[in-house]
């Protein structure tokens, strides 16, 4: 492991994502994300997802187009991502969906044609965070295979809810494969095996294996249940324009829906009650020997709270190695040592 301070991590992203090809204000964008989700402990989103979108842009020979509003009227959008990544177009779908909200108390916004979307709870915490209780649902490529199934059918399928609330939100946020897209990919970039029932081979065999894994499909989460809520975040996704199978890493769908709770109630007083109901939760009583009940959103935020306290992130050397080359900093220290 190499342990990082957090600027140099920010740093090291925000560089490789420039030479990549983003602008100044994307690069920034992405690398807040996915520094976010180091902080957060869900490092398989974070500077390793930075190799994946490098990667992505390198096998693409095409440019990625402008993000374009296609469709509008006054409380709803669907943007086309012009093929970029979907943190960029994430932020600029929420920003358009909270516009509309603040003015007409909801707001239904889609995107398609875009990719890695990455944390929906890094969206509904800002949007909580204005006010704005939401649902965010993502459908994607066919990499999960419907309960009792070994082929792929639907997305990884993040689906996310968010409320708020002080002193922080609440937020659950879950994906409805039994294991995520990028958790794969870096147990495959680092050599190591997946759990047992989470993924199929391409002849549909049990596999611990992530390679095989990626050329066959994942397992699904929560067995008919989980597969049925897997198909429902599939149809809202498509809903945006997005394909049902689309060929690679491409045309994921994000559906968003907010709205401001003061429509229906007092959104100062509802605030207040999601706080004591939330309360009201993680006091209830364990059962013996657990630890203490939890809301979601609760280990984020503690997570998120020490890491900044630390300010430095543990990562995997070879990740580490990898961002510093496509940083540039391996040209720039070869070239001093050969100076």
């Amino acid at each position: 492991m190499s342990t990082l301070p957090l600027s140099e991590a920010r740093a090291l992203v925000t560089a490789a994502m420039t030479r990549a090809g983003h602008n100044a204000a994307d690069a920034e964008i992405v690398a807040d994300h996915l520094i976010d989700c180091e902080l957060r402990g869900l490092s398989f989103g974070g500077l390793a997802r930075a190799l994946s979108v490098v990667e992505r842009i390198r096998a693409t020979p095409a440019r990625p187009g402008p993000i374009r509003i296609i469709a509008e009227t006054a409380v709803s959008a669907t943007l086309d991502g012009g093929d970029q990544v979907g943190y960029v177009v994430g932020v600029r779908a929420l920003e358009l969906a909270m516009q509309k909200a603040r003015a007409h108390g909801l707001s239904v916004v889609g995107a398609r044609n875009t990719w890695f979307t990455g944390m929906f709870s890094y969206y509904l915490e800002q949007a909580a965070q204005a006010g704005f209780a939401g649902m965010i649902a993502g459908s994607g490529p066919a990499v999960a295979a419907p309960h009792g199934g070994t082929e792929g059918r639907f997305g990884t399928n993040p689906i996310a809810f968010g409320f708020p609330s002080t002193p922080t939100p609440v937020i659950w946020d879950i994906g409805t494969a039994a294991v995520m897209y990028g958790d794969v990919m870096l147990k495959a970039r680092l050599g190591a095996g997946l759990k047992p029932d989470q993924a199929y081979d391409a002849d549909g065999a049990p596999t611990l294996d992530p390679t095989a894994a990626l050329n066959g499909a994942f397992g699904v989460w929560g067995g008919h249940k989980g597969s049925g809520l897997a198909m429902v975040v599939q149809l809202l996704g498509m809903m945006t324009g997005a394909a049902a199978a689309p060929p690679g890493i491409s045309d994921v769908g994000l559906f968003i829906v907010l709205v401001d709770p003061a429509v229906l109630t007092d959104a100062a007083d509802y605030r207040r009650r999601v706080g004591a109901f939330a309360d009201s939760v993680r006091a209830t009583r364990p059962v013996e020997g657990g630890s203490a009940v939890r809301v979601p959103f609760d280990r984020s935020a503690a997570c998120r709270e020490e890491t900044l306290r630390r300010g430095t992130i543990d990562v995997p050397e070879a990740v580490a190695a990898a961002l510093r080359r496509e940083a540039g900093l391996a040209e720039i220290e070869e070239g001093t040592v050969r100076g």
